[in-house]
């Protein structure tokens, strides 16, 4: 818990400077598309930048236009989406015009919402002292509600944990849903878990209140509710801010939009964003705001920044044919022009598997660093965290140094660790921290409690000569565990029974697929509200288990994997490549770009062409990545794949099939020993070698 004038400057202090002191030559320092948008006259706009266009130079310089024609600092408000991008911008504005930054209103949406309830929170019921709660602490006193409501709520297998709730919870109340409804499409069998959490949200709704508290979603609603429920504050900010400008604006939420257009009754606003590049619906993000922006705002003027300054001609061809297919219906004309020299065609390479990808990829990246090239220069994205498995395994192999953009490598997750763990402990019962790793996630056991079982049962099996899977599973054992716990208990145990049955007579493939599709795969279920990303990547670890013919020595390698590399990326200093999702690429860019696991259920992922994702997102995602950039870009499908040890014919990514094979030329990579059975002892491979279809016979010279 914090208080959150503690963190920030107070952005009302001083009175601000007179004018820009420096003459600028607007019209010099811009592009006809950037000058037309910095230049707007008075009314509502949006700007449509493209990737790599200047969208934040756009920005920067409209403050400073609007400085020079009169306007005062605390007439602006400029809302982005993080501090880093405001602080950026204003600085760059004190820079060009000798206005101090700290005259103006900026900042996150909740930052400005935190600042405007100091004002008058008074009017929604809370005091100006408020504090915030960060997550930790939102997600304790949702707990402590929830138990104090409801003592045998989180006692039973079934119903979410607290932090899943929290999260259901804030999303509801970002798209501005009932809660119940939202808890009703997640849990559609269980209506009364519906209606529960809609009373313990409730609740927790009224705590904060009573107590002085806010999270973050707080800040935005309560802000919203205070512009809807007195006419003298929304009046004073609706007068005070004659220019309302707003970063990233594909992005908002519907509770983000309605408190911008609640300010901006007068229309004065510019919304500044890229439709084509809105890929974060999945957390609330709503692509209708910016599409529907001229009919919540009148004579809407569209303004659109095409010159791109970051991608080759070449690269920007293929970026604009993978929006052709977009729907028209969903989205507005774009056409990103090259100021960039001509670079060599993007490249597409067809990869028998996901070790042959591994060896293309990285062979090619030497060759790269041969040719001059920093590893600081290459970027590795991939639709998912699990899909890079084989890449960086193949990087500690090597020692090349790399970084993660999660900041999490594949084999440290959580998740793969607790499962991991308990594969060791079928390995060796002796094993007291993979024991305490697995056992301490149950409800009301920790460190001690563990041990005592594990002491317990060692004397069990000892005693009566049986393994220790079953000693655990006997009623001396059973009387031990905590009441909570005991469901948990029960699940977890049958789980090691069958693991241990089969670790005995089945390959390591079989031992996994069980572990992962036993207890622990409930357990995610009600406990991380990603689990499905967390399933996916257990899901991964029997492809790699069907490796091996022996458990122990895949968990050697395993664990001497993660140990490499771990050693590899603690220099901050080093010029290392980088390996990162799409997502968590957005904003970056890099010389040469590598996508891999370009296939049909890999990317566009399988939820998105069954109908429970969107697709024309998982399109706006490839032209996010395409478009990162700047010399080259390789394109990269694995043909098969090997699912539980049985390879499968990948069907190659629409999003490839959709362009003119004109726009790339194919690299056919060079045999991959793995592929042929040597990667790992008693891998058989996948034997043949499939035929290239379509234009794939072209090489690249």
């Amino acid at each position: 818990m914090y208080d959150y004038e503690d963190e920030d400057d107070d952005l009302f202090g001083d009175a601000p400077t007179a004018a820009a002191k420096a003459q600028i030559d607007f019209r010099a320092e811009l592009n006809d598309d950037q000058y037309a948008a910095v230049t707007a006259p008075d009314g509502p706009a949006i700007v449509l930048a493209g990737a790599g266009s200047g969208k934040t130079r756009t920005l920067t310089y409209r403050v400073a236009y609007l400085l020079t024609q009169g306007a005062l600092p605390e007439e602006i408000l400029l809302l982005t989406f993080t501090n880093k991008a405001s602080r950026e911008m204003l600085d760059r504005v004190e820079h060009l015009t000798g206005v101090a930054s700290h005259q103006f209103l900026g900042g996150t949406f909740h930052h400005v919402g935190g600042q405007v309830l100091r004002s008058f929170g008074d009017v929604v019921g809370l005091p100006r002292n408020y504090t915030i709660l960060d997550d930790s602490d939102s997600d304790a006193l949702l707990g402590e509600i929830i138990r104090e409501s409801d003592p045998d709520f989180l006692k039973k297998k079934d119903n979410p944990k607290p932090k899943v709730l929290k999260n259901l919870i804030s999303f509801a109340r970002n798209v501005m849903r009932p809660v119940e409804e939202a808890a009703r499409a997640r849990y559609p069998s269980n209506r009364d878990v519906a209606e529960q959490i809609a009373f313990f949200a409730e609740e927790y709704r009224e705590t904060k209140l009573r107590r002085g508290l806010t999270d973050y979603d707080d800040l935005l609603e309560l802000w919203l509710k205070v512009l809807e429920s007195n006419d003298e504050a929304a009046t004073y900010y609706q007068n005070r801010f004659r220019h309302i400008l707003v970063d990233e604006y594909q992005d908002v939420n519907v509770l983000q939009a309605s408190i911008v257009d609640k300010i901006a009754a007068n229309h004065q606003i510019m919304a500044v964003g890229d439709d084509a590049q809105c890929i974060y619906t999945w957390r609330g993000a709503d692509l209708d705001q910016i599409l529907d922006f001229p009919k919540r705002h009148p004579e809407t003027t569209i303004y659109k920044i095409e010159t791109n300054y970051r991608s080759s001609p070449q690269i920007l061809e293929l970026a604009n044919d993978i929006l052709e297919s977009r729907s028209i219906d969903r989205s507005y004309t774009k056409i990103l022009k090259p100021s960039r020299p001509n670079e060599n065609l993007p490249v597409f390479v067809p990869a028998m598997d996901a070790y042959q990808q591994a060896d293309y990829v990285l062979n090619r990246i030497d060759r790269l660093i041969d040719s001059g090239a920093r590893y600081s220069d290459i970027a590795i994205l991939y639709r998912a965290h699990f899909h890079a498995m084989d890449i960086q395994m193949e990087l500690s192999r090597r020692g090349t140094p790399f970084v993660i953009t999660s900041g999490i490598r594949f084999f440290e997750q959580a998740h793969v660790k607790d499962l991991v763990s308990q594969l060791r402990f079928i390995v060796n019962p002796k094993d007291l921290p993979a024991f305490h790793r697995f056992a301490c996630l149950l409800p009301k056991i920790g460190e001690k409690t563990a041990s005592k079982i594990l002491n317990l049962a060692e004397t069990i099996s000892s005693k009566n000569n049986i393994p220790m899977v079953e000693a655990l599973a006997t009623e001396a054992v059973s009387k031990k565990i905590p009441a909570d716990a005991e469901e948990d208990w029960d699940a977890l145990v049958e789980t090691l029974q069958a693991v241990d049955e089969a670790a005995r007579t089945s390959p390591p493939v079989k031992v996994v697929d069980l572990a992962v599709n036993g207890w622990y795969a409930d357990f995610i279920r009600y406990t991380y509200d990603n689990w499905a990303h967390r399933e996916e990547d257990l899901e991964s670890l029997i492809e790699f288990a069907s490796r091996y013919d022996n458990l122990s020595e895949m968990l050697a390698e395993l664990i001497l994997l993660s140990s490499e590399s771990g050693n590899r990326v603690t220099r901050s200093e080093e010029s290392c490549l980088r390996l990162s999702t799409i997502h968590q690429a957005k904003g970056l860019e890099f010389p040469y770009v590598f996508i891999i696991g370009l296939a049909d259920g890999l990317f566009p992922i399988k939820r998105a062409i069954d109908g429970e994702g969107d697709l024309e997102e998982e399109r706006r995602l490839f032209y996010v990545a395409a478009t990162r950039a700047e010399k080259e870009l390789f394109m990269i499908f694995p043909m098969l794949s090997n699912q539980k040890g049985t390879p499968v014919r990948m069907q190659l990514s629409r999003f490839i099939r959709e362009l003119p094979d004109t726009h790339y030329e194919v690299e056919k990579p060079a045999p991959s020993y793995r592929s042929q059975g040597n990667y790992g002892r008693g891998n058989q491979g996948y034997g043949g070698k499939p035929k290239y279809g379509g234009g794939w016979a072209r090489r690249r010279s």
